[in-house]
């Protein structure tokens, strides 16, 4: 990795000062801890890639169903847009219990999918079936723009199928076990594995914004999971069948099974980072810096008791979520309580979430996300601001000393770690060779610190300080560069998010107690998930499009907090 030296002073030669920005502290906003509170938002993907699906009228209709009574074949979606003509193509396959598996090592999957662009002749078709399926060992053509695989949700799948067989609506409480009959374990775009990638797609119209065709393809799926069950019911229960409940199907959403490998992700693109999140501060910062409007409050509140139904509503077996759903409801209660008197003693909303930062970092979220939603007029315009320019340089003329303000302003976090401490270096991330997954291993006791790969970036940043302490701070950084080549690619690191308005994570990703789950949970919420359930401290379950409107309501309603429709509600009818 190299370091470039150009002409151009971009970033700005000075540390960015966030105050005229009116920019939340970057030291409050990338803790890790914050981070890994972080809800869906009017600018997360889900969000985006509906407005933009009402905004501009995109069509979907059923260009083939060739799937047996059983389930097993495939299926194939049009989508038209006023600039393109898309298809979601679907496979079926029979896989027995003991295949079916969300790590990335399984090799056959309940269903395979891909976002084709442009048609589907005879000759392709059979192309994407000889290949699709096999995912990462096919041969796949360029034409594909996303390629994806999903798992059943077996419990739900066969209780909504058998339910709806039997003239009967699936009971609410099974659905809110998991929130969705198909869960998604790899969404690839951007290239890998032969297909369309990102650099052509990010000029076009539909789909030149980050992840937007991933967040399509499978918003696409969730239309065929529903269709699939009816189709199911309706071949198991003939006349006696119904359709699944309007409401229930707005409820349901796609769910996704993500590891490890999502964290390496956050620490090797931090410019994108940056860009998602100053993104996010910036349109939040609008917001808060308007005056209190108590025409806002009867909406507000009703957001926040949603949010309040929402997490009581969230199954999840992990004991820490458990807590922080817990904590976030009791004090969000609270809130409600006073926000009103509250809010008539202060006079921006700045004011407002400032007084309320005693709470948990889960019911801070949630209130930012609820003030969010309150100003769509001033929230979407950031939301074509998702886009990041990962070009790293470090400009001419630079000396030891430039790098050394930086370090000292925006990298305290790592700069005054101990890593001799045995807590400090617990922890070395490695990529498995037989099952090519990111794995995490214990220092000294494990095997295969020699290919630690390098997340430790605070560690790297620590040894920078140390040794340009070492050096002459009026040196050019091009001759320390010569002297210690070994420091090119953290230079032009902390060069370049120094002076961006977020920078780096502040996380020491190999300390003992260091949750990478803090960092899924964040790359998470930037798309959409919501029902975040850890499983351990290394993969979540989520779900995606969860209480989102249907392809043709898109334009109908926006959604937050996703919330379980009662028994009483699906017989009152269809009503949003």
């Amino acid at each position: 990795m190299n370091v470039t030296i150009s002409n151009s002073d971009k970033p700005s030669d000075l540390i960015c000062d966030i105050k005229p920005l009116n920019l939340r502290d970057p030291s409050d906003v990338m803790h890790p801890d914050r981070l890994g509170a972080m809800h869906q938002t009017r600018i997360s993907f889900v969000r985006t890639l509906l407005r933009k699906i009402s905004r501009e009228n995109w069509q979907l209709s059923t260009q083939s169903w060739c799937l047996s009574s059983d389930g097993y074949g495939h299926a194939i979606y049009r989508l038209t847009t006023d600039n393109g003509v898309y298809h979601l193509v679907v496979f079926c396959d029979q896989i027995a219990d003991e295949e079916r598996n969300d790590r990335v090592i399984a090799e056959r999957w309940d269903v395979t999918f891909c976002l084709v662009l442009g048609e589907v002749p005879d000759e392709l078709l059979e192309q994407l079936r000889a290949n699709v399926p096999l995912q990462e060992a096919g041969r796949n053509s360029n034409k594909v723009i996303v390629l994806a695989r999903a798992n059943k949700s077996m419990r739900v799948f066969e209780h909504i199928v058998d339910s709806l067989a039997s003239g009967n609506q699936p009971k609410p409480e099974v659905l809110a076990q998991v929130g969705y009959i198909l869960r998604t374990t790899a969404v690839y775009g951007n290239g890998k594995f032969g297909i369309h990638d990102f650099k052509p797609l990010e000029k076009t119209i539909d789909f030149g914004q980050s992840f937007s065709a991933q967040m399509c393809a499978v918003y696409l799926l969730r239309q065929f999971s529903l269709d699939l069950v009816d189709f199911l019911a309706k071949n198991r229960g003939g006349e006696t069948a119904v359709g699944l409940h309007p409401k229930l199907q707005r409820y349901l959403g796609v769910g996704n099974a993500t590891g490890l490998g999502m964290a390496p992700y956050l620490i090797n693109h931090p410019c994108i980072v940056d860009q998602w999140l100053s993104s996010r501060e910036q349109a939040l910062a609008t917001v808060l810096e308007g005056k209190i409007e108590t025409n806002k409050f009867a909406t507000l509140k009703q957001y926040l008791e949603r949010a309040v139904k929402h997490l009581q509503q969230v199954v999840t077996i992990n004991e820490r979520q458990q807590q922080k759903n817990q904590t976030a409801v009791s004090e969000l209660e609270e809130l409600l309580k006073s926000v009103e008197l509250t809010a008539s003693t202060l006079c921006t909303w700045r004011e407002l979430l400032k007084h309320y930062q005693y709470m948990s970092y889960e019911a801070q979220e949630v209130l930012i996300a609820c003030l969010m939603e309150l100003y769509p007029e001033k929230v979407d315009a950031f939301e074509s601001l998702m886009n990041a320019d990962e070009t790293m340089e470090v400009p001419l003329g630079k000396k030891v000393s430039d790098i050394i303000r930086i370090l000292e302003a925006r990298y305290q976090w790592a700069i005054h770690t101990d890593f001799t401490d045995s807590n400090n270096a617990y922890w070395f991330w490695y990529r498995s060779e037989d099952k090519e997954e990111p794995r995490l291993g214990v220092r000294g006791v494990e095997e295969g610190v020699e290919k630690e790969l390098p997340l430790d970036i605070g560690r790297q940043a620590r040894n920078l300080y140390l040794a340009m302490k070492q050096a002459d701070e009026s040196q050019k950084l091009s001759e320390f560069v010569l002297k210690h080549p070994k420091y090119r690619g953290i230079i032009r690191r902390v060069w370049n998010m120094g002076n961006k308005p977020m920078g780096d994570i502040q996380m020491n990703v190999l300390h003992k107690d260091a949750l990478p789950m803090n960092l899924l949970r964040c790359k998470l919420s930037i798309f959409g998930a919501t029902k975040f359930d850890p499983r351990s401290d290394r993969w979540v379950r989520i779900t995606l499009f969860q209480g989102a409107p249907l392809f043709e309501e898109a334009h109908e309603a926006e959604w937050l907090f996703p919330l379980l429709p009662t028994e009483a509600e699906i017989q009152q009818g269809d009503a949003i």
